[in-house]
């Protein structure tokens, strides 16, 4: 089914009846730490349905997680949420028993200020390991950010820079589509620079059909005026995350906060998309429903891919961005380590920093990936971004008469795609990646005599 999409202006207030707000309350202090030296950024936001919202989320697989992880997970389960507390400079993780302290608090004092059960409000952190929050500055930014409250651009925007770290620009985007006679809205902002490969699931625990190699935090944050019950609404957001930011990755490490999650208040007033849609859905497999619930997936999975592509193209230190293309595996499970193999390799991604169209670290990196692999088979080429033609290095593990200029050329744009196909099955899979850079060890290294140099 095509499905028509408008992109709209508005990011997380674009659906009807949700407000946000944005304010700077000096959670991270100025001057210390990357990030601080962008003055008196935005650091805490708020994002709030003006009825109560069915809610779902996905979250990091990391077996240490935050505090404020613990939290959402937990309150998820009841299927309702009004409310989202997001801080930037602190990510509340491996904090003990006060880091909990401290995210159940904020998520009360946010309820108190905006008259609402407390566990209608969710929280969320990124920052610093390791580090207290500051809970005097964290109280008056709470307070702040609910006297803010609106449902214009500005106040998305504000939303949208205060949760970044060391993100360079605002991650947003807001579509609208017809669901039964309706219109419909999804809009959605996100936050991530480095700590990125997310491996997120709805219970926080690693699948069977994870890859056991997966490893700033990225958060995302979604909105829509969809009316969806919640198993249904589950279903959908575990698609969209399995094509979009489980997909990516700039320097092959999960984050111990990354959290996605979606309110949806139903105020656009379509029949509501019922739970019917979970029935014999598993994991990996395509959802399965009516016109309707797959049209809202789909719409969803464009909203989850274009912040999770902007992450990657935002990543720290960032000069390429390649899509990494593996087909011809023993299975589906193979190609995805055969694409995390080279979208991970240091080697391969300094290669792609220098415009080095060195296929010999590409089939390195596939022969100690976890898929089989027969050096006679495989098949290395390059195309342009989304590109059909592609210009073969290698063909069954020997190389082409391509000239060496042309495969520099191919590989030349800040954006392509990498093309390996092993010839063994049917197997496929999609990850998308960023080079390796100078500014990227010079950013994350630090100087410990500097506090100011010292990242999260």
């Amino acid at each position: 089914m095509k499905l028509k999409l408008t992109s709209i202006a508005g990011s997380v207030v674009a659906p009807r009846g949700f407000l946000s707000a944005g304010v700077f309350c000096d959670i991270k202090r100025l001057g210390t730490g990357k990030g601080s030296n962008k003055g008196s950024k935005r650091d805490l936001a708020l994002i709030v349905s003006e009825v109560p919202a069915t809610v779902a989320g996905l979250f990091t697989t990391n077996q240490i997680c935050a505090a404020p992880v613990k939290v959402c997970m937990e309150r998820v389960k009841g299927g309702t949420a009004q409310a989202i507390v997001v801080n930037s400079g602190n990510a509340n993780a491996c904090t003990g028993k006060r880091g909990m302290e401290d995210a159940l608090e904020m998520a009360a004092i946010a309820a108190a200020e905006l008259h609402m059960p407390v566990r209608q409000v969710l929280v969320a952190s990124t920052g610093r390991i390791g580090v207290a929050m500051p809970m005097n500055q964290v109280r008056e930014g709470i307070v702040m950010a609910s006297g803010r409250l609106g449902g214009a651009v500005d106040h998305a925007d504000e939303a949208a820079e205060a949760i970044m770290t060391s993100d360079t620009r605002p991650k947003t985007v807001a579509v609208e589509l017809r669901l039964g006679g309706k219109v419909v809205c999804i809009g959605g902002m996100c936050k991530g620079a480095g700590m990125i490969q997310p491996g997120m699931s709805l219970s926080g625990k690693r699948p069977a059909a994870m890859p056991s190699g997966l490893h700033a935090t990225m958060l995302c944050f979604i909105t829509t005026d969809a009316a969806i019950q919640p198993g249904a609404l589950r279903i959908a957001l575990r698609e969209a995350v399995a094509k979009s930011f489980n997909r990516i990755t700039v320097d092959g490490d999960m984050s111990t906060n990354d959290t996605v999650l979606v309110l949806a208040n139903g105020l656009a007033g379509n029949a509501p998309i019922t739970d019917r849609v979970a029935r014999g859905v598993k994991a990996g497999e395509a959802a399965e429903g009516s016109a309707e619930f797959l049209g809202f997936v789909q719409a969803l999975e464009h909203v989850c891919l274009e912040l999770a592509k902007k992450i990657v193209r935002d990543g720290e230190g960032v000069h390429r961005v390649v899509t990494v293309r593996v087909s011809g595996a023993k299975s589906q499970r193979q190609a995805d380590a055969a694409a995390r193999a080279i979208a991970n390799s240091p080697l391969v991604k300094t290669s792609w920093h220098g415009g080095d169209p060195n296929w010999g670290r590409i089939i390195d990196a596939l022969g100690y990936s976890a898929a089989t692999v027969v050096e006679e088979k495989v098949d290395i080429g390059y195309s342009a971004s989304e590109g059909r033609r592609v210009l073969w290095s290698l063909k069954r593990g020997q190389p082409t008469k391509v000239p060496f200029a042309a495969l520099c050329k191919a590989v030349a744009p800040t954006e392509f795609d990498l093309h390996a196909n092993l010839n063994l099955g049917d197997g496929s899979a999609v990850m998308y990646a960023a080079d390796l850079t100078e500014e990227y060890v010079d950013f994350n290294k630090g100087d410990v005599t500097d506090p100011k140099t010292l990242g999260g």
